[in-house]
């Protein structure tokens, strides 16, 4: 690995060192860097727990365990300056033991690791957000035997890379990243690569991986929360397009949980959602300007009075100063999974769009132009 030095136009290697040189520990060192900076590996991890011992009959810790985007456990093992010979096995061990954590297992895990190492927060939240979901109902955790191993160190022992590769045969997600410090003068640098498989090997197993599964099963698999929603979904648009409401006409069902249309002002839209315990008409001011959909907010909000009194269900008025986007909802609790109650919930959907519709699109719609020509506009 080499600097550049810019200003005389040359490089500097920096000198490659090994952990124990340098006084670096597993734990304390390795391990920290990798809990506060998963990504490091190369892709999105939310880390659950450190040192994990809540295995029965066994005194045994993992280092690091993580979800990845799929909501599947990965074992993180950590060597330094030599993977050992046994850290195969031993990681295999720990990918069987977490293998029966249920769903609620694992979030009581995952809280006693905010609780402890970072100050508290929900954990329900944070993996509904990683996983970029609305409520944890519709999260699957630790499906099947499908629990992933990472192994880390400066140097892998035969054994290891032999069983790793044996592993990635059949169908086991396992994979070996070198880790390799350097110095240069008085700072410290870490070099972290794929190994195994290499990033192009990756792309290419993945895709022979879902050409073998396509072929097995051409239709797919759909989980059955996403069937639902199409279903819900293709009654709803069929609703309101016998109704005649101009905006759906040329909308389809899909298996999200969300159905959008516009107000007429670009990236202004009014959005159906859809879930297992509620649903909401909500107007999104989403536009790629985080400033200019505050301001549209606020200019809103200072006649909240006006429609909050246009609409038979409370407002939720959410700026969001964290978020590009605010949102303007009404909502409804419901058992939106019990079919017997959707022809209700279509009513409920159908009125308070109405309603929205006739509350805000014309007033968004002036102030957008408002925004762009910069005349003023006067609401009410």
């Amino acid at each position: 690995m080499f600097q550049v030095n810019r200003s005389e136009n040359r490089l500097r290697k920096l000198e490659e060192r090994r952990f124990s040189d340098l006084a670096l520990r597993e734990r304390e060192h390795l391990q920290e860097w990798l809990a506060n900076q998963p990504d490091a590996l190369g892709e999105d991890l939310l880390i659950i727990q450190k040192e994990f011992d809540g295995f029965a009959d066994t005194r045994e810790r993992l280092d690091l365990l993580a979800l990845d985007k799929d909501g599947q456990l990965v074992v993180i093992e950590n060597k330094l300056d030599d993977s050992g010979r046994d850290v195969a096995w031993q990681a295999l061990k720990y990918a069987a033991y977490v293998s029966s954590l249920t769903k609620t297992q694992i979030i009581d895990i995952f809280q006693s690791y905010l609780n402890r190492y970072r100050g508290g927060g929900s954990a329900v939240s944070l993996v509904c957000e990683f996983l970029e979901v609305e409520e944890m109902d519709e999260v699957v955790l630790n499906a099947g035997q499908s629990q992933r191993l990472i192994f880390i160190a400066a140097k892998f022992r035969k054994e290891v890379t032999s069983t790793v590769l044996w592993l990635r045969e059949h169908r086991i997600d396992a994979r070996c990243f070198k880790v390799v410090p350097y110095v240069f003068a008085d700072e410290l640098f870490v070099d972290i690569q794929p190994v195994i498989p290499t990033p192009e090997a990756a792309d290419f197993m993945i895709s022979m991986a879902e050409k073998e599964t396509e072929e097995k099963s051409a239709k797919g698999v759909q989980r059955w929360s996403h069937e639902v929603r199409q279903e819900f979904w293709e009654r709803l648009l069929e609703t309101f397009q016998s109704r005649g409401l101009e905006r759906w006409q040329n909308i389809g069902a899909s298996k999200d949980h969300w159905l959008t249309s516009s107000t007429g002002a670009s990236s202004c839209n009014l959005v159906l959602i859809f879930l297992r315990h509620e649903i909401r008409v909500e107007l999104q001011l989403n536009r790629s300007n985080a400033e200019k959909n505050k301001g549209l907010f606020d200019q809103l909000a200072a006649n909240a009075n006006q429609y909050d009194t246009k609409i038979d269900t409370p407002l939720d008025w959410r700026r969001m100063d964290d978020k590009k986007v605010s949102i303007i909802s009404c909502k409804q609790p419901v058992q939106g999974y019990t079919k017997e109650n959707w022809p209700d919930m279509i009513e409920w959907l159908a009125e308070h769009y109405r309603q929205m519709e006739q509350a805000f699109a014309e007033p968004v719609r002036k102030l957008a132009t408002q925004a762009r020509s910069g005349d003023s506009v006067r609401l009410g």
